[in-house]
């Protein structure tokens, strides 16, 4: 048998960072190139090679699929996104067609059948598609899905039986919508980010000179794509600069993380890999027992460890940096960023080479109250995320729209080309968060010297008695205490039985012993009252229990929902 060869990182083809008027001119251009794309199995063992030649020419196909099925420019497709060939070819044959491609998520081992049936559901009346494709192995929970909102629902396998006869497909146009996005967040009432091309290519343009993307890089990810970081910055943004990368599944990531370090030490051109905070955590507490990283792992030429999605600990980069400097990781390689599906996906990126750079800021600052002077003043460590990428606008607001000066807190306010056209069919939301060609991103922080740091979600936060306390200051306090991972903690507030309001904060308990347990709920509770000066309701539930976001985030709203429902139910303690 012979050994498949991956895709070359260079060839004489020149590169081209994203100047193009519309996607389909980027697909075009990528074919012409040897690169493409290199699909992995869980152990990192090369499955099949894609080249973009490949791609197109499969999209084209499916794209007379398409038309010779009565699909029509600013129709709406569903996609469900698996890491794999097909969704890459259906995703450009969508785009070549002119109708929205809309990725959607695969079921995850959080929920059971019926929950993500009801997710792809609710996804599917917000988006209103004439298709739903799916991969042949969730044909029940997806067929049920596509029944129940009264769309055609087809596995791709059945999809590829179809005929293709060739047509005319329509030309694009720059501020045609390419894309519909569901942020990870949506669930009950979903929120489709409506991307035109336009905005797509001038944010991978940003993006790829903010990263400094050269002639022989090469990626390896594991993001879904599903999510603004994984679906534009690991798949659309590899097509649109022309680099080669090495994918694995992200469910096959979650079942043995090192295999994404694996990857990256065998193929020795990686240069790029992205991850949220908590995929350098699992790395770090997976390695911390073995010996021999600098035997298993070379991360030397890992140039930008991008890291984006959530919030950024200073803590989990430095354990990393431990972890793995035996290996030649060195800790300058971190590249934060902040984006958002709002914006196709970055807003400010560090420059490669800076690393993780941080400024402690008193806690009573952050939350925009007093200094209880008899307590010692606790600091907040603020990740830097860099500068606005070119054209990218950035202003930070105070509650009646006044503009901040440097250092002081508001909303995170952004304008450019990249920001989306709109929510999709949903005016009220659009005009909530777009005002004069400015986006709300919801998010809170401020500016130094033309960089932005973000301190938290203005919706997360927890008001008590007027004095405001943010929630990831309360987890990641507990989090210290041992036997903890990243995302073992929700904080949120409550109404208690006197009316009042108080923190609460839902555990994975992975004790057994009674007394034990209830030694660590106090325990708990002493280290919630250090940091908040009151006392808390604590909930020991038991593990994975907490929900998350598509993108793998902690879910603090759903959690809430799900507790005060009663569908998360705590361990009983003993009196």
């Amino acid at each position: 048998m012979t050994e498949l060869a991956p895709t070359p990182n260079d060839c004489p083809l020149p590169r081209r960072r994203s100047d193009f008027a519309t996607f389909n001119e980027a697909i075009d251009y990528a074919a012409r190139s040897q690169k493409g794309m290199n699909f992995h199995d869980m152990r990192g063992t090369l499955q099949e090679v894609y080249p973009f030649s490949q791609m197109r020419e499969d999209a084209i196909a499916d794209a007379y699929r398409l038309a010779d099925m009565g699909i029509r420019k600013g129709d709406r497709i569903a996609l469900v996104a698996e890491t794999s060939p097909e969704f890459a070819a259906l995703f450009c044959a969508c785009v070549l067609v002119g109708a929205w491609p809309v990725p959607l998520p695969l079921p995850t081992t959080f929920g059971g059948k019926e929950s993500y049936i009801e997710q792809l559901s609710v996804q599917l009346k917000s988006s209103d598609p004439k298709l739903l494709l799916y991969p042949a192995e969730i044909a029940e929970m997806a067929s049920a899905a596509a029944e129940r909102q009264g769309c055609e629902g087809l596995d791709w396998d059945s999809f590829a039986e179809r005929d293709a006869p060739e047509t005319e497909l329509p030309e694009a146009q720059p501020d045609d919508i390419c894309y519909l996005q569901y942020s990870s967040g949506s669930t009950r009432f979903p929120t489709g980010v409506a991307v035109t091309h336009r905005a797509l290519l001038h944010n991978l343009y940003g993006h790829a000179t903010s990263m400094e993307i050269g002639y022989n890089d090469r990626v390896v990810s594991w993001l879904p794509w599903y999510h603004d970081m994984g679906l534009v910055g690991c798949f659309l943004s590899l097509i649109s600069n022309q680099v080669s990368v090495d994918y694995i599944k992200t469910e096959h990531f979650a079942r043995r993380p090192l295999a994404w370090l694996d990857l990256i030490s065998r193929n020795k051109g990686t240069t790029l890999s992205y991850s949220p905070t908590f995929g350098y955590d699992i790395c770090a507490r997976r390695i911390s027992s073995q010996s021999n990283v600098g035997d298993r792992f070379d991360l030397s030429r890992w140039r930008v460890a991008g890291n984006g999605a959530d919030m950024i600990r200073p803590d989990v980069m430095q354990n990393f940096v431990n972890a793995f400097a035996d290996a030649g990781f060195k800790a300058s390689a971190f590249t934060p960023s902040y984006g958002l599906a709002e914006a196709t996906l970055a807003v400010t990126v560090m420059t490669p080479g800076e690393g993780i750079k941080v400024e402690l800021v008193e806690e009573e600052r952050l939350s925009g109250t007093r200094r209880d002077l008899s307590r010692p003043a606790r600091y907040r460590a603020i990740v830097n995320c860099g500068k606005p990428l070119p054209d990218m606008d950035v202003e930070i607001r105070g509650e009646n729209g006044e503009v901040k000066g440097d250092h002081q807190i508001g909303k995170v306010w952004c304008r450019g080309p990249s920001v989306m056209h709109s929510y999709f069919r949903n005016q009220e939301a659009t005009d909530e968060c777009l005002v004069d060609g400015w986006l709300d991103t919801g998010d809170m922080g401020y500016l130094g010297d033309g960089h932005l740091f973000i301190v938290g979600r203005a919706k997360d936060m927890i008001i008590i008695n007027g004095k405001n306390h943010w929630p990831q200051d309360i987890e990641w306090a507990v989090e210290q205490l041992a036997g903890f991972n990243h995302g073992d903690i929700a904080a949120f507030a409550v109404e208690t039985e006197t009316g009042e309001e108080a923190p609460a904060v839902l555990v994975h308990c992975r004790v057994s012993d009674p007394e034990e347990r209830v030694k660590l709920r106090d325990q708990i509770a002493d280290k919630v009252r250090s940091v908040t000066g009151m006392n808390c309701v604590v909930e020991l539930v038991p593990p994975r229990t907490l929900p998350r976001t598509s993108s793998g985030k902690l879910s603090r709203a759903k959690a809430k929902k799900l507790y005060l429902s009663g569908e998360i139910e705590p361990i009983e303690l003993a009196a």
